[in-house]
Parts: structure tokens; sequence; C-alpha cells
């Protein structure tokens, strides 16, 4: 329920962004301070570092508001910003408002380096109020009228969480609540992918309709109930939500590459956490916010196929790009980074071929076995090894005698000193034994 005099706050929601420039500097206003805090740009452009003077200047001039970070990207031929978290962590603010800029339907200034949260709101709330449809119904619009009321009583909310309640049986599927609103309103696909295995019955049964907080008291309910078959439920229950504490199942991330449309621009929930996703060539991206990439200019998304969260950086045009070393800023005029990482990995893939074939050892192996396989296998490895090195030696000795056959004599007596070492070598390996 809400607390006394809430209510009456929450009708004259819709005045109060009105009022927003006495509270808060307007966008000019903000972007003359930001570049005066940060510094002018440099003759070539380059825009200065972010660090802990910049956050700690935007803080002295915006005193008691959480204040953002702008990256500015190369969105589809076009210079975009992309908002920034801070150390405040993530909020369902940001992963909207990225939506609308990488829609070009917000617009911020040019080279504008950091913004207030209250700035952010302000530019949300005109966007809702211009956004409202001029031909409708005079029911449509009485409809709209109050949607938009509800919206603007709970934007607030916005920089702090959301009450999102998830249901398992689809990836748009959410208990309602008024927060919902806001992406109806806006216009914004909300997405997560924490679903049942329809192909798993007893965890089917167990979980229903439920939403997540239905789910957690049916669980709390079974385990006090003295019905055996209810108490069974409860605990298959409780194992589907230890086994997918991602809040992302391998059937979910199916359904969600199915849903989402190609190019589409909407916003992802898991695990608490808002983020701007989007679909490139049948591929899932999330947008990479995390101030710590605020001078990666080539790193913008990141690519979401598993459950685990390691996915691959990409820039805006979803080529991989790696993140430079912490002491190298990264450029981004390595353009061939792309073939070389990939070739990196079929080199690596090669050589995992070249080993032993775990597939071909039958199962029930014991471990002397085993360890006798792998010890055979190092053998032939170091085996091959030696022999390449003594094809080497041989070779740099026929060359050496053929200047100077002193030397050859003087190679050849080395090429033995060498040899005897690696023989022990061999034979010390032979004897040796793999403990697993």
């Amino acid at each position: 329920p809400s607390p006394p005099g809430e209510e009456s706050r929450s009708l004259d929601s819709l005045e109060s962004f009105s009022n927003l420039h006495s509270c808060c500097p307007s966008s000019s206003e903000l972007n003359s301070e930001g570049e005066e805090a940060a510094g002018a740009p440099g003759p070539g452009g380059d825009r200065p570092a972010a660090g802990a003077q910049l956050l700690s200047a935007s803080k002295e001039r915006f005193p008691g508001q959480s204040v953002y970070h702008i990256k500015w990207v190369r969105w589809k031929e076009e210079n975009t910003p992309v908002i920034t978290q801070n150390e405040n962590g993530p909020c369902p603010l940001l992963a909207i408002m990225n939506v609308l800029l990488l829609a070009w339907k917000i617009k911020l200034p040019p080279m504008m380096e950091i913004i207030t949260a209250e700035q952010l709101m302000e530019y949300l709330g005109d966007y809702i109020l211009d956004a409202k449809p001029k031909e409708i119904s005079e029911i449509q619009r009485l409809n709209y009228e109050q949607n938009m009321s509800d919206a603007m009583a709970i934007l607030h909310k916005l920089q702090t969480g959301l009450d999102v309640n998830v249901k398992f049986t689809g990836v748009r599927v959410f208990e309602y609540t008024p927060e919902c609103i806001v992406f109806d309103l806006l216009d914004i696909p909300l997405y997560h992918g924490w679903l049942v295995d329809p192909q798993v019955a007893d965890i089917v049964k167990a979980v229903g309709n439920c939403s997540y907080n239905q789910l957690v008291e049916k669980i709390i309910s079974c385990k006090q109930s003295d019905n055996s078959e209810l108490v069974s439920e409860g605990f298959v229950a409780e194992q589907f939500l230890n086994n997918t504490a991602t809040q992302l199942t391998y059937h979910g991330l199916c359904e969600l590459t199915s849903a989402v449309q190609e190019g589409e621009l909407c916003v992802f929930f898991r695990n608490n956490h808002f983020s701007t996703m989007t679909k490139y060539k049948g591929q899932l991206y999330l947008l990479v916010t995390d101030q710590g990439f605020l001078t990666e200019e080539k790193v913008v998304w990141e690519s979401l196929h598993n459950v685990d969260g390691d996915g691959n950086f990409c820039d805006s045009e979803f080529h991989l790009r790696p993140p430079s070393d912490p002491d190298t800023v990264y450029r981004g005029q390595q353009d061939q980074i792309d073939q070389d990482y990939l070739m990196a990995l079929s080199l690596q893939q090669e050589q995992q071929n070249q080993e032993i074939n775990w597939e071909q050892i039958p199962e029930g192996i014991s471990d002397l076995e085993l360890a006798k396989k792998l010890q055979e296998e190092e053998d032939r490895r170091a085996s091959q090894y030696y022999q390449e090195q003594e094809q080497a030696a041989a070779q740099v000795q026929q060359v050496q005698g053929a200047a100077s056959p002193a030397s050859g004599r003087q190679s050849g007596s080395n090429e033995r000193k060498r040899k005897e070492p690696r023989e022990k070598e061999k034979e010390r390996e032979k004897n040796s034994c793999v403990l697993l």
C-alpha cells in the first residue's frame, strides 16, 4: 500500500517534470559545466580520460547527485552517446535511456562528457510527454493519460530498481506490476531468459505457472507439509532455483534468441540487473556499460551465447575486439585484430585435436591405465620434440662443418655433450608416472 500522501503526490507527477529545470541544470548548462570540469578537448579532438579527477570534479559540480559518464561510440555511422554505470551500480534508468539513445529518439549535445540522474530523468520525462499520440479516440486518450500518470508516479524508482517478478513460462511473461507500464509506455520490449525446460516433466509440475515470488512461497509451504508428495515437489522446485542461480537457462536462451527480432533494441532482465540488448545476424548482444571500459572505444557489445556470462567483446559493428591491456589505450587502429584473434582460436583448436582424443578412451578405464595413456602421449610428444631439435642441430653442424672442419669437430663434440642430458631426461620421463 502507498504511504499517506503518495496518491496525491502521484497525481501531480505530470506537472513535476516542468519544474525539473529549477532543481537541476539544463542540458546546455550541464554540458558547459561538464566540459569545464573535465577540461577542454585537445587539438586532435581526443577527449580526456575519465579518471578519478574527473569523477571528483563532477561530484563537486553536482553535490548529492548521481553522476554518470558518457561514452561516445560510432553506431551505424553516427556518433552516438552511451551512458555508463558508475560506482553506484546498475539501474533500469540506464538501460532504458541507452535504448532510446541508440534508437536516436533522444539526443544529447555533442561532446557531452557527464550527466546527472536528474538530467536523465528530465530527458526521459520530456520524451514521454512529447511521444503522446495525437489522433486517438477519447477512450484511448483517457487510457493513455492514465498509464502516463501511473508511469510518471514510479519514474523515480528507475534510479534504484524496479519491482519486476518473472514467470518461468515465457521470455516476456512477467507478473503485472505498475513498473511494467514504463516499458509499455515507451514501447521498449522487456525480456528475461529464466525458463523451465518443458521436456523435464517433474520441474514443469513443481514450478507450474508460478512467478518467482509465488514459487518461493510454495517451497516454504511444501517443506512444512505432511504430504510427502508436496514435500518432494517443493524439493524439486528448490533444486531448480539452485541449479539456475544465474537466472538464465539454455532453454530460455534458445527461446530468447528466437523471440528477439533482428536489429531490435530492448531491455534484458537478469540477476536484478537491466541491460540494453540487441540481435545481430541471429546472435544476441548486451551493451557494455561498465565505466571501466569508458576509454575502450572499440568495446561496445558483449555476446550472450551461454548461461555462464563469459561472452566475447565486440565493437559497434559486432567484430571481435578483445579489450586492451590495462597499461595501454586501445586506439582502434588495428583492423587486423579480428583475423588474428580467429586465427589464434583456430591454431589452438588444431593443437587440441592433435592431442589425445578423449572420445576414443573407453568408459570405465582405471586411473592406472589412463595414467599410462597420458604418459605414452607425453613420451611421444617429447620424442618428437627431441627429434626436431636434433635435426635442426644436425643441419647447423653441416653448415658449420662445410665452413670450417675444426669448428665442425668442436660442434660435434658439443652435440654429444648436449645429447647426454637429453637421453637422461627421456629415461627419467619414461620412468615417471602421472598422478590424477
